[in-house]
């Protein structure tokens, strides 16, 4: 096929330098994500945070992020992807400059904030456009192999961190996730083309019927709730593996290392599982993926041994992406096209309430004295409940869906 027309898929190069420029805005998204993490150990002393508040400043980012799915979706459906993809990429590498100079918890709660609601807007807008230039048959791949930026981007941030050792200030590490984005900006201008479908002046633009007429209610609420299991252990992992890692009597160093072994095998695991849901159907290996994260969590709760927390990092990582990116193919797919960003906006943005809790948890258990197994622990139950909702929303999804 040829290039891009409004609504129609790419042909081979095409759709390559599409998905390459999304990669990269992901991969900028996941720097910054990650780089909250990695920070941690050095910033939370500075500021004089406590576990609590380390925890709300690790959620704040996912609390603008809601809103800004919400908002940056509806947006796109009516004004295209691409003004909201350049407006959501400026703003979080603005605000992420913001968060390397705060100098108080406060204003740092604001920088992430602020942070997140860019993350938010660009989104639903990366997913849209990944459906909107794929072929059926190739969504879940489509999706994933643009999101692995994400984990890429945060296995960069730790490598950083690691290969600089005690000499990198924490601010640095924000400083260059607010830069880069910026840099971006000019690419996406050039390169990225609108992929918004053909406006239909009488499609029904109404976003509750859109999620919850035609019996869309029940995989709706189903795939919020799948989301937020899944971000609950996602997040949490990500803003606080580090920490515990260093908790449980490791220095620094092998912090990073989990964490940057949880992003590499994040990005492998990502390109895998969307493959496999690709040729077989999503609602089968996504159970039994959820299953083996609920067993690495509860390795990574029992190990003490530096290998063995590396390894079991890493499967983590390969288990819980793989999962979240595939869930990213689905949720487009469940809404009629003319409200495909606004769906998966509204999916992203529910389910970020399980990226806001997963950090709050951690932080809440440490505050009450957990030991850091039992914190990891806690998240084996979380990855069990969503294997059983994955094979509830496969019982109910559309057979073309499933």
């Amino acid at each position: 096929m040829g290039d891009l027309v409004q609504g129609k898929t790419l042909g081979g190069a095409g759709a390559g330098l599409v998905v390459f420029v999304c990669f990269l805005i992901a991969a900028v998204e996941g720097y910054d994500i990650q780089a909250f993490g990695v920070a941690a150990p050095r910033m939370i002393p500075e500021l004089g945070l406590n576990p609590a508040q380390q925890g709300w400043a690790g959620s704040a980012a996912m609390i603008g992020l809601v809103i800004g799915a919400f908002g940056g979706g509806w947006l796109a459906d009516r004004y295209g992807r691409k003004p909201v993809l350049l407006g959501s990429v400026a703003a979080f590498g603005l605000f992420s400059l913001l968060t390397a100079a705060a100098h108080s918890y406060e204003a740092l709660l604001w920088a992430r904030l602020a942070t997140g609601l860019g993350f938010g807007g660009a989104m639903p807008n990366l997913i849209a456009v990944a459906v909107e230039i794929s072929r059926p048959e190739r969504r879940a791949a489509t999706v994933s192999a643009m999101f692995c930026g994400m984990p890429a981007g945060g296995a960069t941030s730790a490598l950083i961190a690691r290969l600089a050792g005690d000499g990198l200030e924490w601010r640095t590490i924000f400083i260059a996730g607010g830069i880069v984005p910026l840099l971006l900006l000019p690419v996406i201008v050039l390169l990225l083309p609108e992929t918004r479908p053909p406006h239909d002046p009488a499609a029904d633009r109404n976003l509750g019927r859109a999620l919850f007429a035609e019996k869309r209610a029940a995989p709706t609420v189903l795939l919020w709730a799948a989301f937020m299991m899944t971000l609950v252990v996602l997040y949490l992992a990500l803003n606080w593996l580090p920490t515990l890692v260093v908790d449980k009597g490791h220095p620094p160093s092998e912090g990073f290392a989990a964490a940057m072994a949880f992003n590499v095998a994040g990005a492998l695991g990502s390109i895998g599982v969307g493959a496999i849901c690709d040729k077989v159907g999503w609602r089968w290996p996504l159970a039994i993926v959820y299953l083996a994260l609920a067993a690495a969590m509860a390795g990574l709760a029992a190990s003490d041994a530096p290998l063995a927390i590396l390894a079991i990092s890493g499967a983590a990582g390969f288990l819980v992406m793989g999962a979240q990116f595939s869930l990213y193919a689905v949720a487009p797919m469940l809404y009629p096209a003319h409200l495909r960003a606004a769906g998966a906006g509204a999916a992203i943005a529910v389910g970020r309430l399980g990226s806001i809790g997963g950090p709050l948890i951690a932080g809440e258990l440490r505050n009450a004295g957990a030991t850091p197994g039992e914190v990891f622990l806690s998240m084996a139950p979380v990855a069990v409940a969503a294997a059983v909702i994955i094979v509830a929303m496969g019982r109910v999804a559309k057979p073309e869906q499933a």
